[in-house]
């Protein structure tokens, strides 16, 4: 798996002295915000700096770091340009469909579900769940928390304001997710946006969270986490579950993306496999 390349065979990859420049740069942006960018995997960083340094048409990293130190709303920019934004509805329909019919069922039994999406982003698959979950008749008694590093999504988030163009997309996704309703009656749309019910954020609750900083802040039934560790060193995906397997109440649920599982981390004995298919892991009693 690329997620477990070493940090020296990254080093060699990336070049040492664009390497120990990039070192210098996520040490200044750590001290200087408190985001601690220092364990992301250092290849999908230097992408994100590149493309910035194309952008401002600047030559080298340290002329980028110049610039985080001493101009003012520069340091937001970069941040902005770190967060993890790649997301849409029901993404991976297979997952929600796994969910609906192999979790759904658990959570029926309980007399109140906590929901955490981890690294939410815009929040389409927050709306995919809480669209899931009123489907299933749980929404009375679910809450959803959906957290991200980045405020500016976390407001984007908030809006439930979605291009009208991704909702052929989303509503194939939904479709093969087993939706249930048509899909067109969970938003109203004009000439360029869907704009969704604000119903379904009654359940909802939106805050800024950092996954490689902050610690556990409740505990959970269920905690959606999904391609985002792909990002991550092997040493901070340890770290992460170890923050997930915390937050986790004893038979709760853990979902990981497509590309993610739990194969490498310290925390495996202490899951069982709900879904190897779909990468759904319940934590043991």
């Amino acid at each position: 798996m690329n997620d477990q390349i070493t940090a020296s065979e990254e080093e060699l990859e990336i070049g040492f002295v664009e390497n120990m420049e990039a070192d210098l740069l996520l040490e200044a942006i750590y001290r200087l915000s408190g985001f601690d960018f220092r364990k992301y995997m250092r290849s999908s960083i230097i992408r994100r700096i590149q493309n910035r340094m194309r952008m401002e048409r600047i030559p080298t990293i340290t002329r980028l770091l110049e610039k985080v130190i001493h101009e003012k709303g520069f340091l937001e920019k970069l941040l902005n340009d770190f967060s993890i934004n790649v997301t849409e509805m029901f993404r991976d329909p297979e997952f929600f469909k796994a969910f609906r019919q192999r979790v759904v069922p658990e959570l029926r039994k309980m007399p109140e579900i906590r929901i955490w999406h981890a690294g939410c982003a815009t929040g389409e698959e927050v709306y995919s769940m809480a669209i899931l979950i009123e489907e299933e008749g749980l929404a009375d008694k679910t809450t959803i928390y959906a957290t991200d590093m980045n405020e500016k999504v976390l407001e984007k988030a908030k809006q439930g304001t979605f291009s009208l163009l991704k909702m052929q997309t989303y509503t194939k996704n939904y479709m093969q997710a087993g939706g249930k309703e048509a899909f067109s009656e969970y938003y109203a749309a004009d000439e360029h946006f869907a704009y969704f019910h604000p119903s379904l954020l009654r359940n909802i609750i939106f805050a800024q969270h950092n996954l490689v900083t902050d610690s556990s802040f409740n505990e959970f039934h269920v905690i959606i986490c999904r391609n985002v560790l792909i990002y991550f060193t092997s040493e901070l995906q340890n770290q992460v579950q170890g923050l997930f397997y915390e937050s986790l109440c004893p038979s709760g649920f853990l979902g990981l993306g497509n590309k993610e599982s739990l194969r490498f981390s310290e925390k495996t004995p202490y899951y069982t496999e709900f879904d190897a298919a779909e990468k759904i892991y319940r934590k043991l009693d």
